[in-house]
């Protein structure tokens, strides 16, 4: 499994090119919030740790969220993921998320990496050592990322979230 500290949305458009998880409906996740300042819990980098944005896998059957970036078990139970890493904060820093199927993820995605570059040029973190993935689409992480544009998947709050799995994968 391809892992790259900082490159959450590189790690699961390989994620979800697993063989583990070929044959499970499967999602990528993208958190952030209309000002791109979140806080997530149990995350390496910290907890809490406001972030711009991460990515992460939902997978059904059984109902999972495959994080690369948090200290709780991976895979791990999605109520769990959402119980133990998005607490009550005030609502500018409250979860949105971009919910994409994996195929519109793996057939769409774009990336340059531009967004991980300094003012200098410099990178903010080394980059992975394989070529950044890349669609017939100019890169377009950010219209993944943002979350008051219309563009792919379906837009949720954490408590639509929820109810969306509620009832199990549909």
């Amino acid at each position: 499994m391809k892992y790259h500290p900082f490159y959450c949305e590189e790690n699961v458009w390989w994620l979800c090119q697993e063989p583990a998880l070929a044959d499970r409906r499967v999602w990528a996740a993208f958190v952030s919030n209309e000002r791109r300042r979140c806080a997530l819990w149990r995350q390496r980098a910290g907890s809490p740790i406001v972030w711009d944005y991460h990515v992460v896998v939902i997978a059904c059957e059984p109902l999972e969220v495959w994080d690369l970036d948090t200290v709780l078990p991976c895979p791990v139970p999605l109520d769990r993921y959402l119980a133990e890493t998005f607490m009550p904060v005030p609502p500018e820093l409250g979860p949105r998320f971009r919910l994409v199927e994996r195929a519109e993820l793996l057939a769409r995605f774009s990336t340059d990496r531009s967004h991980m570059r300094a003012a200098d040029g410099g990178w903010t973190a080394p980059p992975p050592p394989w070529d950044p993935p890349s669609s017939a689409e100019p890169p377009n992480l950010m219209r993944f990322v943002d979350m008051t544009r219309p563009f792919a998947g379906e837009v949720l709050s954490l408590g639509g979230l929820r109810d969306r799995f509620l009832q199990g994968c549909q």
